[in-house]
């Protein structure tokens, strides 16, 4: 991989000769195709072009060789009216995307072609999406006595008790319906908007509503001048579903090396391993004990491996939404997935229904960027208080839900009602859902949040209740 912005270069032109293939069978999504010349037969991920009868162009990507004379392939078009005999052609190369600033304010597909209807995307440069990473051991961007530099979101959840840190991987994991699109969406709009910085939104296999909102939401905010979009929708084959992933991150190398530092948001990471699941079973892979694909390891660290710094390079800090089948945390493709994060935001379905949003579960996730070193010994001393805090409100719930908060000792009762006090000081109205809920969206920058909580812990609050702070942004005046 290019390190620096002059070596990225576009790909030789393809051959004047073009391999000549016919089509075997259609089977769905999968392709199979003999090539009656050796010399004319693609390799593993170079691109078959056919067209079908409606004289549309279907893009296949080579995925196995059954023969010596034939190939199968994986369709990123639907391969409707693809015709028996059809001729192919064999590009010789792989998927390449466009590159360059042009890509600003743009939606692309897997393949990059445009998808917001404003004609071609005049990039100078096209970049395979799959290219080989040069090995390090380790994040050369970290040097000895730098301290790590914090992201402030504005949203009180994260900048208190889940800090992010340039060029660290937080996942959003949670089940459907519980809100992981709409915090990545507020990240997106405050962090944009707070930093200016460039950012790069990969939609794999997400709902077609979700996506035109996303465009609509920054264009309304000004913030599309600053974002690249790539998307494999719910609607598509798997195989652009598989690999969008791998568009969105060629999008966030080429502004690394330009030595920008970027913001990459997946959603929804979950839908990746999906199309890689669907992909094996077509093509006739023996599944896992798990029923997940026996590439799942393998498929998952190429993608985390490719987020990284570089020397020489900006840093690329990556937001993974990752949906959790049936809320089971133990399922091995997020197991998969999670291994590689720095920090797991889980959302939690009872505090949904609880109205709490966001609905994070504080106990359940983790950050490793919560540590004196980075946020500073107070921020970390009240975050902890926060956690403790928490903690035995959780223990003291269903005690209180049969006795009621009266029958507790004094120092419990304290602990208690102070810890609701900060659960419901943790929600914040958003900006992304203003037109939902009426009301204005609230940015907490990070000192007003921890004052706002050392305020709760300390007492200062003890005369107000617990609904007073639900909703709000930075603590009420006294």
């Amino acid at each position: 991989m290019s390190d620096t912005a002059s070596k990225l270069e576009t790909p030789a032109s393809p051959e004047s000769r073009r391999g000549l293939g016919h089509v075997l069978s259609v089977q769905g999504p999968v392709v199979d195709i003999i090539f009656e010349n050796l010399q004319d037969i693609p390799g593993i991920y170079d691109v078959v072009e056919v067209v079908a009868y409606d004289k549309r162009q279907v893009i296949m990507q080579c995925a196995e060789h059954l023969s010596s004379k034939i190939v199968r392939c994986v369709a990123l078009q639907d391969t409707l009216n693809v015709q028996l005999n059809a001729p192919c052609y064999n590009t010789f190369q792989p998927i390449a995307v466009p590159i360059g600033d042009e890509c600003f304010g743009r939606v692309m597909d897997t393949t990059g072609r445009p998808l917001d209807n404003r004609g071609p995307i005049n990039a100078p440069h096209r970049v395979p999406i799959r290219r080989i990473t040069k090995q390090v051991g380790f994040d050369l961007k970290k040097k000895k006595g730098e301290r790590p530099e914090v992201l402030e979101t504005g949203m009180k959840y994260f900048d208190l008790l889940f800090p992010l840190v340039k060029g660290s991987k937080t996942g959003i994991l949670g089940g459907a319906g519980c809100g992981k699109t709409v915090v990545i969406l507020e990240l997106i709009h405050n962090i944009v908007k707070a930093h200016g910085g460039a950012c790069v939104f990969a939609g794999i296999g997400e709902r077609i509503r979700e996506g035109n909102e996303l465009f609509y939401e920054l264009e309304f905010n000004n913030l599309l001048s600053k974002v690249m979009l790539a998307f494999g929708q719910m609607d598509q084959p798997p195989g652009t579903r598989a690999e969008v992933v791998n568009t969105g991150i060629t999008l966030a190398e080429y502004l690394q090396s330009k030595n920008k530092d970027v913001l990459l948001f997946m959603d929804n990471l979950y839908r990746f391993v999906q199309g890689g699941q669907e992909i094996s079973t077509l093509l006739g892979r023996i599944p896992a004990e798990t029923g997940y694909q026996p590439t799942l390891a393998s498929e998952v660290s190429a993608v985390q491996e490719r987020i990284r710094s570089i020397e020489g390079g900006g840093s690329v800090t990556a937001m993974q939404a990752v949906y959790v089948p049936a809320d089971d945390m133990t399922d091995p493709a997020v197991v998969a997935i999670f291994s590689y994060l720095d920090g797991c935001i889980v959302l939690s379905r009872d505090l949904v229904q609880r109205g709490m949003y966001p609905a994070i579960d504080p106990l359940q996730s983790s950050c490793a960027n919560l540590d004196p070193t980075v946020v500073g010994k107070r921020h970390y001393q009240v975050a902890m208080q926060v956690i403790q805090h928490f903690n035995k409100h959780n223990g003291l719930k269903r005690i209180v839900a049969v006795i009621g908060v009266e029958e507790l000792n004094k120092e419990d009762q304290l602990i208690f009602k102070r810890a609701e006090k900060l659960l419901n000081f943790m929600t914040q109205p958003f900006h992304v859902t203003e037109v939902f809920t009426g009301k204005k969206g609230e940015y907490v920058p990070i000192l007003d949040n921890v004052e706002g909580c050392a305020r709760v812990l300390n007492g200062d609050f003890d005369h107000m209740n617990a609904e007073d702070f639900y909703m709000i942004g930075k603590v009420p005046k006294l």
